[in-house]
Order: structure tokens, then C-alpha cells, then sequence
């Protein structure tokens, strides 16, 4: 039995593959960079009210203080009954200063942890 020496490979099918996949990735990195798929809404005259859930902006500054909507300097009880007020459809985002203790931060997710709740967004700046 005489075995056929491969000279070359063929790179044809490969070049396809690696082609099909980089458009797939190029289409997702968009979508993931605008957050969403554009879209034209119809227009009616009697269109439902948006039901937003409502945001609250909670900052933790440096020495540790807590900042509701960077107007209302408030405690961590005062930010828990916030959070109670605001129902399980309120999303939290939280700036937090990187010289804050880290305590701070454990005591905002212990709350929303006891609460059950879990619309919580860490916003961080990008290196």
C-alpha cells in the first residue's frame, strides 16, 4: 500500500471559517457598544405612559460618607429605607471613590443583600 505524500495544505476553507467569524464579532462588538439595536417606534396618539423604574445615584466619597443623588449627604439606615421606598424595580448605580474604605462598600451590599435587592450597577472608569 502506497501512502500519497501532502505537499500543501489548503487554506481555503480556513480563510472562510476565520471570515464568517470575524463578521459575527464585528456585528455583536456593535451591538454591545451601543447597548442596543436601533429601532423606528410606530407613533400613536393615546401611546401608553413609559413606565421607567426609577435610579438612584448613591456616591461614596472618600472619608466615607454616602451620597444620594450627589445632593443628600445620608446614613446607612437613611439609605436602606431609600431602597425600601424605591420597590425591587429601582436600580441602584454606585459610585464609589477607589480611597474609600472597602467597610463602605460591604455596608451598601449588605444592605442590598438583606433587601433582596438586585438592580445594582458599579460604575467604573475605563484604564
Amino acid at each position: 500500500m502506497k501512502m500519497k505524500r501532502i505537499d500543501s495544505i489548503n487554506v481555503i476553507p480556513f480563510i472562510d471559517i476565520m471570515l464568517v467569524l470575524l463578521v459575527m464579532v464585528l456585528t455583536t462588538a456593535t451591538f454591545i457598544k451601543t447597548g442596543l439595536i436601533p429601532v423606528d417606534l410606530p407613533e400613536a396618539s393615546t401611546a401608553a405612559s413609559d413606565h421607567k423604574p426609577q435610579e438612584m445615584k448613591l456616591t461614596i466619597k472618600k472619608d466615607g460618607t454616602l451620597w444620594v443623588d450627589e445632593k443628600t449627604q445620608v446614613s446607612l439606615e437613611e439609605f436602606e429605607q431609600k431602597v425600601v421606598s424605591g420597590g425591587k424595580e429601582m436600580s441602584v448605580v454606585l459610585y464609589s471613590d477607589k480611597e474609600a474604605a472597602f467597610q463602605n462598600f460591604v455596608g451598601v451590599m449588605d444592605v442590598l443583600k438583606r433587601l433582596g435587592h438586585e438592580q445594582l450597577y458599579i460604575v467604573t472608569d475605563k484604564k
